[in-house]
């Protein structure tokens, strides 16, 4: 069972109305992983002490996509994604602002002034260890503690050595999920790796092959995608759970238009589902994507990979 709690979502600092008493952390939150998950605990701890209301402002796009636009960042979660996520944190209020070039120059003073204290309310500042904010990050721990007793709120800095017991990092999430290592990327999360896409018409290579599959539009260009290779996943339709094997790749030995596809194969499923929305959760990659010699080897390898998946899935 799902607990969600209610959240109030606001697409911009100008949608907030000030708080009396606000509690509040801010970053980027990729992933809504464990370490970030420290934050979150204790920003709804000192908020329930001092009897204060939770926020957590937070940004999209990620600045270096705007500031970086070259690195061709790819996140974890997509905007709506990560609302899912952060639902299911208990946090009284969520600020999604717009970061922008122009906001990218907004100082660190200026920052804290204006929209911490001015725009939020804010009373007490709860941060991760490191935590830089302002143009060019030049705001730091030591700066929130200048700026504290003169505009009237208190800070607190999660621990080096509470981050350091988590071990965790959006960098090290997307690095597991870009080499494959989903599972290892779950450990980090605290749930699987997930991905949403609308099933759309592909060439209808699996039926022939004896494993009708799914094949996946994602929207989001942004959206991180694992590695390629066979993976055990479980895929969730409306309100009904499959267990499935999933390729992400070219399709060596069947394809030579070298497209990469999602495609996913669900056990015990024969419906056609053209136009559904799926969402599919990464379990472990069973093996790298490899061209075969002939369709035969291919269809005996895609036997053990459901074999394996199946097994995976138990």
């Amino acid at each position: 069972m799902e607990i969600i709690f209610s959240v109030k979502v606001y697409r911009g600092l100008e949608e907030f109305e000030k708080l009396d008493n606000a509690v509040v952390t801010t970053g980027t939150f990729d992933g809504v992983h464990q370490g970030h998950r420290k934050i979150l605990d204790r920003l709804m701890e000192v908020a329930k002490k001092s009897n204060g209301e939770s926020v957590l402002l937070t940004f999209f796009p990620h600045p270096r996509m705007v500031l970086q636009p070259e690195s061709d960042l790819k996140l974890i979660n997509t905007i709506d994604e990560k609302i899912k996520l952060l639902r299911k944190e208990g946090i009284d209020h969520l600020i999604i602002q717009p970061f922008t070039k122009e906001f990218s120059r907004t100082t660190s003073l200026e920052f804290v002034r204006d929209l911490l204290v001015n725009q939020i309310g804010t009373k007490k500042l709860v941060i991760g260890y490191d935590h830089h904010f302002g143009r060019n990050r030049e705001g730091s721990f030591d700066h929130l503690k200048e700026f504290g007793p003169i505009y009237g709120f208190e800070v607190e800095e999660i621990s080096v050595q509470d981050v350091d017991n988590v071990n965790v990092s959006s960098t090290k999430v997307r690095k597991a999920l870009e080499e494959g290592e989903v599972d290892v990327a779950a450990n980090y999360l605290g749930h699987s790796f997930f991905i949403e896409g609308e099933v759309v018409h592909g060439k209808k290579m699996g039926r022939e092959l004896g494993y009708p599959t799914a094949n996946l539009k994602i929207e989001n260009p942004y959206k991180l995608i694992p590695g390629n290779g066979i993976y055990a996943v479980r895929v969730r339709r409306g309100d009904d759970l499959y267990g499935g094997m999933l390729n992400i790749g070219i399709r060596p030995t069947i394809d030579a238009s070298q497209t990469i596809s999602i495609e996913v194969n669900l056990f015990d499923f024969n419906e056609e589902i053209y136009g559904e929305r799926l969402t599919v959760h990464f379990i472990k990659r069973i093996r790298c994507e490899k061209k075969f010699d002939s369709k035969d080897e291919l269809i005996t390898a895609m036997q053990k990979d459901k074999a394996k998946a199946q097994q995976l899935l138990k």
